[in-house]
């Protein structure tokens, strides 16, 4: 009897293969970009295990063309692209990353909300195309970051990491989810719970964190914007959605709010129009989790994932549902 056949859906680190290549007969789509849907739906047909990312998304019609599928592991933490309940009706367990990125990407939340800050990208184009002329008392004037207030959408793994790192900018940290903190959480970060409109009204750097899905689709758009201050900055690692990208559009361009950055985009790869050309938005393509070290770290645990429940037939530590 063969080894039972998976799809990897994506190049990955070479520490994932080695860990599924004795138990498993791969096929690897060893590309940067996503496999196209037609091919991705073919490929699948006599597949036993899929190991994918957050741009393949395992849904009805997926599984119905996965007829011998049975394991599913994600490249990802988030798995908003994957129907649950339809796997579970499929006796399918699903495995994801947890837990893996919150380090890296509180780090980058804060490389993202610096930048914007400090306008450090709007200076590297500057040098880059020969602008600079030589100090300028006025030139690409900043806003700081210490002293000012945080607020935390989300104050998970991930928004309680990145108000630690606000400690040493000595910043008033408040956040907002839909479950309060513990008392423990909140005294060892210094953050305040405060309804979501209070956070826009106060916050000068607004930085979200909370999952994606039907409650928070579009959570910060036009109405959210309005609240901000002029001179407040928005700053998005978590899911594109999440945000209105148009209504950020129009928000840059009238100087509603006074920047933003991100990560993530509501229609990825794509951006929305407009977007592109404001000066005041620092664009970064998906990089959060972006080290060598995590994103080994995902890998292993993917691929780690796929075995436990495939080839070892056992639960995971990385079960999301069964």
């Amino acid at each position: 009897m063969g080894k039972p056949k998976v799809l990897v859906t994506r190049r990955v680190p070479q520490e994932c293969l080695d860990i599924l290549a004795p138990h498993f007969e791969i096929e690897h789509h060893d590309k940067g970009t996503a496999i196209p849907r037609p091919a991705l739906l073919k490929k699948v047909a006599d597949k036993e295990g899929l190991l994918c990312l957050l741009t393949d998304k395992v849904d009805e019609e997926l599984l119905a063309r996965a007829r011998k599928l049975k394991a599913v592991s994600t490249f990802s933490v988030g798995y908003d692209h994957i129907d649950l309940r339809a796997c579970a009706a499929r006796g399918i367990p699903v495995t994801n990353t947890p837990g893996v990125l919150t380090d890296s990407t509180a780090d980058f939340t804060w490389a993202l909300l610096m930048a914007a800050a400090r306008r450090v990208v709007e200076g590297d184009d500057d040098m880059r195309r020969g602008r600079y002329k030589g100090w300028d008392p006025l030139m690409l004037l900043g806003t700081d970051v210490h002293g000012k207030t945080l607020g935390i959408v989300g104050f998970g793994r991930i928004g309680q990491a990145v108000a630690q790192r606000a400690c040493g900018f000595s910043m008033r940290i408040i956040y907002h989810d839909t479950r309060r903190a513990s008392p423990q959480a909140e005294a060892a970060h210094g953050a305040a719970f405060v309804p979501l409109d209070d956070l826009l009204r106060e916050a000068d750097f607004v930085t979200i964190h909370t999952v994606l899905d039907e409650s928070t689709r579009h959570l910060i758009g036009a109405r959210a914007f309005g609240l901000m201050k002029p001179s407040a900055y928005l700053i998005n690692a978590a899911r594109g959605p999440i945000v209105d990208e148009k209504a950020l559009v129009q928000a840059l361009k009238s100087k509603r709010i006074r920047g933003a950055a991100l990560d993530v985009y509501e229609w990825e790869p794509k951006m929305a129009p407009g977007l592109a050309s404001c000066r005041s938005a620092v664009l970064a393509p998906h990089l959060a989790s972006a080290t060598l070290e995590t994103r080994t770290k995902m890998g292993i645990m993917s691929a780690e994932g796929l075995v436990d429940s495939l080839a070892r037939g056992a639960r995971s530590p990385y079960l999301v549902s069964s």
